[in-house]
């Protein structure tokens, strides 16, 4: 039988769908919740994803970095979940430990704000099975977690598949194309062939489409905004030999009085070397990357969250989905070659209405990705240089 086609809906950003949370059919202690987290007004992607989702379709959620994604499905699962059954009916899956552990906490906070009496669990990787084994048998109604660490426990015959209503791939177009694309599938396979698949991502890639139409033929796909790029964001960067970029870093830092940067390595040895280095000269920073023990990786997160550090060096393990408040800069230490990566480590920045500032360092051979992101993102990048610790526009030559 021929597959349909997946159906676009278009919308108009500037005429949301519902002007507020209390026209979406939501869950009535969902309200409350929100007004304790400060959310008042649906997103773009809020406003016309609920809806969707709370009829059971599946859907595609594209929306810029720092738009609403994740309250976006968690509101309407929150809404279908029915708390009385003592079985896993949602599972949603990140493809970095970081962001399963944020999107729990904000499962967890809105159940506790709310009163509705749902139960989820993490379930990742790097920590003891057997105690994610007993807290399985309190029968959770959603768990969150990496792919791997989920699909073994449900071939164990410890994770029950069998109630669930809905899966969610949370930067969706990454944990399809690489290395847990197969236990992705594996997972949605074992659910029951009615479930509702629910992605979200700031992009979509063109490889993983074909698996998403496959997957879900009747998706409804949602782009609210045409600009891929948050709009918030000021992008500059500054020209320098590779040797020179440890001591510019430096001098950019206290230059922009960075508050809370983010900076972005290719390599984890260099997001080791820069952080020492910086906590030489007493800047708080710290290292976040794959090869750290998990233990360390939380530290470095909890004390970024908390202010206590003011930069955190990072792989591209901390591009994806991760949501810090109050992130003022972004800095490419590394510059990504991509415009998909641009985007998706500028968006650290700029969150929830926010401003904030992009940084590259690039060489003199790395000028063409300059033309690449203005052209393929639609931004103006301004160059700056150093002088004397102190940051002056360098005019673009027409």
């Amino acid at each position: 039988m021929e597959q349909s086609e997946p159906s676009l809906v278009d919308v108009d950003v500037e005429t949301p769908l519902h002007p507020n949370f209390s026209a979406l059919g939501l869950a009535s202690g969902l309200l409350p919740a929100l007004e304790k987290q400060g959310v008042s007004v649906p997103t773009a992607i809020q406003s016309v994803g609920i809806p969707v989702i709370l009829d059971s379709k599946s859907v595609y959620l594209q929306s810029e970095t720092g738009s609403g994604k994740t309250l976006a499905y968690l509101l309407p699962l929150f809404t279908r979940i029915d708390a009385a059954l003592p079985a896993v009916q949602a599972v949603i899956v990140a493809p970095t430990h970081e962001l399963a552990i944020q999107i729990h906490h904000q499962c967890t906070d809105l159940a506790q704000q709310s009163g509705i009496a749902l139960r989820s669990l993490l379930l990742i990787g790097g920590t003891p099975k057997d105690r994610q084994i007993e807290k399985l048998k309190k029968k959770p109604h959603i768990v969150v977690g990496s792919p791997g660490r989920i699909l073994e426990l449900i071939k164990a015959g410890k994770l029950k598949a069998h109630k669930i209503l809905s899966i969610v791939l949370d930067e969706a177009d990454r944990v399809l194309m690489d290395e847990h694309g197969p236990d992705v599938l594996g997972i949605i396979k074992a659910a029951p062939g009615s479930r509702q698949l629910i992605f979200a991502s700031a992009t979509q890639r063109h490889e993983s489409r074909e698996i998403i139409e496959k997957l879900a033929p009747q998706l409804v796909m949602l782009n609210p905004s045409p600009d891929l790029i948050n709009q918030n964001i000021e992008h500059f960067y500054i020209v320098c030999e590779e040797r020179e970029k440890p001591d510019v870093l430096r001098s950019v830092l206290h230059a922009f009085k960075a508050e809370r940067a983010m900076i972005f390595v290719h390599r984890n040895e260099t997001a080791e070397k820069i952080t020492d280095k910086l906590l030489h000269h007493k800047f708080p920073s710290a290292d976040l990357h794959g090869a750290n023990y998990k233990e360390d990786r939380k530290r470095a997160m909890d004390g970024f969250r908390s202010g206590k550090i003011k930069a955190l060096i990072s792989s591209d393990v901390g591009a994806r989905g991760l949501d810090v408040k109050g992130v003022t800069h972004v800095i490419n230490f590394d510059v990504p070659t991509e415009s998909k990566a641009y985007l998706h480590r500028v968006g650290r920045t700029a969150r929830a209405g926010a401003t904030g500032i992009a940084i590259s360092l690039l060489t003199d051979s790395q000028g063409r990705l300059v033309r690449r992101f203005e052209e393929e993102l639609g931004i103006a990048m301004r160059e700056f240089c150093m002088r004397h610790g102190e940051v002056m526009e360098v005019k673009r030559e027409q």
